[in-house]
Formats: C-alpha cells, structure tokens, sequence
C-alpha cells in the first residue's frame, strides 16, 4: 500500500488482493458477521479516493459456496436454496476475466465481461454492502439483487426471486431489502444518465500482460486486524 497526502492507504496498479464475500445463511445468530464463502484473488488496476479498480484474470483459483453434498447452489430449488447446508470449495474461474469497479462508500459495484477475442459482452451491477478496506483486501455482503446493462445501454434486473426468496427465509429484513431496492434505483438512474462508471470507457481497457495470475493463500478467510470502509 502507499499512503496520499490525507493519510489514506491505497494499493499500487499490480498489487494483488483479496475480494470477499460473507455468507447470510450462517451469520444471522444476534446479529453475528458470517464467515466468508466467497473469496477471488485479483489484481490492482487502479485504487483513487474515488475508485478501486480490479483485474480478476481467467484461471484465478477462487473459493465458492457449495452444497455440502457437492452440487452447484443453482441446482438446488429455490424454496429451499438459503436452508440447505453448504460448504465451500475451492475452484477456478473459467472464461474471460472480469473488470470489478467500486466507488467508496457506493452500495454496489459494476464489473465488466467481455467474450473470448475481447468482444465487450456487458455491464453488471452487483448490489451489496459498502465495501470495508483491509490491508489484505476488501470485505462486503451480497444482496441479491442485481443489474445487467446491454452495451446498447439497456438494463434489466437480475435475481428478482432470489431476492424475494431471501426476505421469505429470513436472511434480509424488510428494513434491509428496502435499502438494497432503493440502492438498485439509484444505480438505474446511473445507467439512464450513462454516468460513471460506465462512461468512463473502461470496455476498452486491457490488462498488463506482465501480471501473474494471484495465487490464492492458504488463511483466504483470516479476519483482518483492522479494517476502514
């Protein structure tokens, strides 16, 4: 990390850190933080007071939620997708790479997809809490709910029942799914107004060939020692 004039920590472009996600379905007792299920190994693109940048590469070893029989979390049916017990495993992210973009203090983040050949694919909007800031990488909660932008500058919401299902079994109050809709709201008027992100060219942004893909480390869970949002 390397500090600016107001004392804030920033990582350097090829810094490579840790994106996390902590589990609902196992942090709901008195309000307890759940463990991580989610953990991808990325590299720093940019990090600015206004935005953190990162590079997911194709092959990046990450850890995922499972069922604990081993199957996917879509294959099983949706009534019971948030109660079944899960575990996590490690696996690799296949395809093309991801683009994540995250403005501080923003209830989302807009990652990009592009084809094989560098076709840009889409925009998406993942809905999820604030992210907080360690040295070893960021920290935050899905909520469910999500955008797709078309490259046409359409959008469409993504996971409406998943959404509904998570408020039915309990892992999102009313409170809370009010705040993550209101939070979708404030993204689309992003999108209509073709704000930034989105105006800010990133499809056409390429990564250093130079960068080695981040190895996930063995502690990919530790609980950092301090943290900032």
């Amino acid at each position: 990390m390397t500090g600016t004039g107001g004392g804030t920590p920033h990582w350097a472009p090829g810094d490579q850190i840790l994106w996390r996600y902590r589990d609902h379905a196992l942090g709901l007792e008195g309000g307890r933080k759940g463990p991580f299920h989610i953990c991808r190994p990325v590299t720093v693109v940019q990090d600015t007071d206004d935005l953190l940048a990162v590079w997911m590469a194709p092959g990046t070893e990450c850890v995922r939620p499972v069922l604990t029989d081993g199957r996917p979390l879509y294959q099983e049916p949706l009534a019971t997708r948030y109660t079944t017990p899960r575990t996590t495993e490690r696996s690799q992210w296949f395809g093309s790479g991801v683009l994540k973009l995250a403005r501080p203090g923003e209830p989302w983040s807009v990652w990009l997809f592009w084809e094989r050949g560098w076709r840009f694919k889409n925009w998406y909007v993942n809905l999820e809490e604030p992210r907080a800031r360690w040295s070893g990488g960021i920290d935050s909660t899905d909520h469910f709910l999500d955008i797709s932008v078309s490259t046409d500058r359409s959008w469409r919401w993504l996971d409406e029942d998943e959404f509904a299902q998570a408020q039915r079994v309990g892992l999102m109050d009313g409170d809370l799914a009010g705040r993550v809709r209101a939070a979708g709201h404030a993204a689309v008027e992003v999108i209509t107004a073709w704000g930034r992100p989105f105006s800010d060219g990133w499809e056409a942004w390429r990564p250093d060939p130079r960068w080695p893909v981040p190895a996930l480390p063995a502690d990919w869970d530790r609980t950092p020692a301090h943290m900032t949002s």
